[in-house]
Formats: C-alpha cells, structure tokens, sequence
C-alpha cells in the first residue's frame, strides 16, 4: 500500500478556451496562458502532483478529456467550444 501524505494542498489555475492553440486532437492551452489563485500570471503548471482536475464552464471533466504536462493542457477537441468558456485546472500537491 502507498504511503499517503497528511498534507495536501491545491494550485488553481484559470484561463479561457480562446487562449488555447491547434485543432480537435492537439488543441492545447499553454501554462503561460493562465493566471494563478493570486492572479499572477502563471509560468508552469506542477511538476509533482497528485492528481489534476479540469474544469470546462464549471463542470468537472472525466479523466479522458485530458492530459497535462508542466507547460500544456491538452483538451481534445476543445477548439470547437466557445473563446469566452472558462477553463480552471486544479492540481492537489502535497
């Protein structure tokens, strides 16, 4: 079994669909794109996490909508998804 930290903590990251780049397999949205839970201009998303939760206008997405590194998120198909719609990704750190 996994040895599971007593901490955890989350980083919040918010952008919009119009920030993002390509077309229905690659449409991806740089890190650089969105703003931190400070509202500082993010330079990265996490190296290290837990796990990640996306949120496209509010809802939570499954886990096959996305994937992520430390400087994109890939959402297929999300081009096609209005410019104004929020995006929030959640990493829980610990």
């Amino acid at each position: 079994m996994p040895i599971v930290t007593p901490y955890q903590n989350s980083r919040r990251f918010i952008s919009t669909i119009g920030a993002g780049t390509g077309t229905g397999a690659t449409f991806a949205i740089a890190a650089t794109a969105f703003t931190d839970d400070t509202g500082a201009a993010a330079t990265a998303f996490p190296s290290t996490f837990n796990y990640y939760n996306l949120f496209i206008n509010g809802i939570l997405q499954t886990a096959d909508t996305s994937t992520v590194t430390t400087t994109t998120i890939t959402i297929p198909g999300g081009d096609v998804l209005d410019p104004g719609t929020p995006v929030i990704v959640q990493f829980v750190v610990s």
